[in-house]
Order: C-alpha cells, then structure tokens, then sequence
C-alpha cells in the first residue's frame, strides 16, 4: 500500500527531499566537465569539499574546534609531493603515505590536545600546527619560501595515465564520494551517535559510561586523515606545494567554509567550499585583495541572516513548510 508525500512526517519528507537534492548534486558534478567547468577547478574545489567535510565530522559531529587543521593536509601534501617528485614513488603510494602521516600526526596532536576543552583545545591545536608550519618553512626538502613544484601526476596502478585532466577529475569525484558516504556511515553507526551525544551534553555522556577521549582522539585521527587525503589529492591535481596549504589563514577558511554551508549537515561543507573557492577564483583577477573583504562581508551576512548556514536554514525552512 503506497504512502502520499502528504501522508508522510515532516522529517521524513525533508529526508526525502535530502535526497534528491544528493543525486541532483552528484549529476551535476559527474556533467560539469561536459558543460564548460574547467576540470583543474572543479577539482580543487573537490579536493577542498573533502576538506572541509573532514573538519565538520570533527566540528560539526563531535563539537571540537580545531584551529589547526591546514597542518593536516600540508603535511600530506607535502609528503606525497617529496615521495613522487624525489622518491619516485607511485601516485597512489604517494597519496597513501600522505594519508596516514597526517593521520600520525593527528594522533600524536590529539593526545595532547584531546585533554584540554573549549577555548583551550582550539589554542592547542593552533600552536601545534604553527610548529608544523615552521618547521615546512625551515627544512630543506621542503623548499622553503619556494614550495614543491614540478611535482608528476604519474600513472594510476602503473597503466591509467592522470596527466588527461579529465581522467584525474572522474579519479578525483569518487574519492570525494566515496567519503562523503563514509562519513555519512560513521555519523549514522552507534559510534556517530556516541560523538552526537558528547557534543551534546559531555557529562551525561561520561555518566553513561562511555570513554569521552577516546571516542573523541579517534574522531580527531579521522578527521585528520581525511584533510590529509585532500591535501595529497591537492598535490597531485595542481602539481605543486606551498607554504599556504600549511598557513593558519587556511584553518581560518575550512571554518569559514563549514560555518557558511552548515555545521552539522553533510552537504554545507561541500556548499561552503564551492563557495569560497568560487569567489576566489571568479573574482581574484577582478577585486585583487578585495576578495578578502568580499569573503568577510559573505560571512557576516550568513552569521546574521542565515545562522545555520545555507543548507542548514533550508533544512529548517523545509522542516516549517512540512508542518504547515
């Protein structure tokens, strides 16, 4: 027996329309090479969307503020530029090693850090990632000032070519799918719902009896690994590295980026990233060092007119007109 949209709660039919939306979102990615997008762009901005979805799991889902997150996926970035480039490694054992040195990193950061709360957690974060940008800037395999350049694409399991851009962008789309819908299936298991609860309300939490750190040191390892999956991918798309993919301005973008979209929804911080690396690439050439401005205006307008953010107020609206 078939059920009427009418029929259907509120939530239910938000989520349905969720949905749609995810798919529409998807067919657009997968045509926009086909419909004039330049692919070097459309993949940065993937490669951002990854990175700023991997902060919201940590802020978002878990409410820990990091201030320090560009350390991540410069380290990464870095990494599988020096591996490449110097070491001759493959692509993807170059992405790998990327990966899992941020998400060593992360580990080593968060045991520190996961200890203290709020204010304290953020300035600890923050002073950790400024000893990982000077040490970028001072060691020699790094190239200082200069960055990584002329770093090779290579070839994918020895046999598919990424120097096509098309080819690297399709490679690029399902990553970045493949974890839009794992962090989808970590938010929705019982180890997403223990993060929700301590972001919610920590003591209950610690009252029921669950381990409050290490719930939250693996949701930092997660998130960490994640950006430095974006910062290898990074790497390889532009085929360089520099200092600013390490610069705490970076960190200041990925919030930017979560905060603009919606905090908490799996598809703002994708929204978000589009957004602010549209503007900079669009109006860059136009306004110069305006664009700092104009992106500080945007960002003013959402924390006054849209505090949920863009998707987060369209939920919400959805939500109203599905009551009424």
């Amino acid at each position: 027996m078939s059920v009427s949209n009418s029929e259907l709660s509120p939530a239910v039919r938000t989520e349905k329309w969720a949905r749609i939306a995810l798919w529409v979102g998807l067919a657009l990615l997968v045509l926009a090479p086909f419909l004039g997008l330049y692919p070097i762009f459309m993949m940065k901005a993937l490669c951002y969307a990854i990175f700023a979805c991997a902060f919201n799991l940590l802020l978002g889902y878990t409410g820990l503020l990091s201030f320090g997150h560009a350390a991540y996926l410069g380290l990464a970035a870095y990494t599988t530029g020096w591996l490449v480039r110097s070491a001759g490694w493959s692509s993807e054992l170059g992405v790998l090693a990327g990966t899992l040195m941020a998400a060593l990193c992360g580990l080593v950061i968060g045991l520190i850090a996961i200890r203290r709360q709020g204010i304290y957690f953020a300035m600890v974060t923050l002073a950790m990632a400024q000893m990982v940008y000077f040490v970028f800037l001072q060691a020699p395999f790094t190239g200082g000032e200069d960055g990584l350049q002329g770093v090779p694409r290579g070839m994918l399991l020895g046999f598919l070519p990424l120097d096509n851009d098309m080819t690297l962008y399709f490679l690029v789309l399902a990553i970045f799918v493949a974890v839009f819908l794992g962090i989808i299936r970590i938010v929705h298991s019982p180890y997403g719902q223990v993060l929700k609860a301590i972001r919610e309300n920590e003591p209950r939490a610690i009252s029921l009896g669950y381990d409050v750190d290490r719930y939250k040191l693996l949701a930092f390892v997660l998130s960490t690994a994640i950006a430095g999956l974006a910062g290898s991918l990074k790497t390889m798309v532009l085929g360089f590295v520099t200092l600013n993919d390490a610069h705490w301005s970076l960190s200041g973008e990925v919030v930017l980026m979560t905060l603009l979209g919606g905090m908490g929804t799996f598809a703002g911080p994708v929204i978000g990233a589009f957004t602010i690396i549209g503007l900079q690439n669009f109006l860059a050439d136009q306004v110069g060092a305006w664009i700092n401005v104009i992106i500080g205006v945007t960002f003013v307008i959402c924390v006054v007119a849209f505090r949920r953010g863009f998707v987060g107020e369209l939920k919400a609206w959805l939500l109203r007109k599905s009551k009424t």
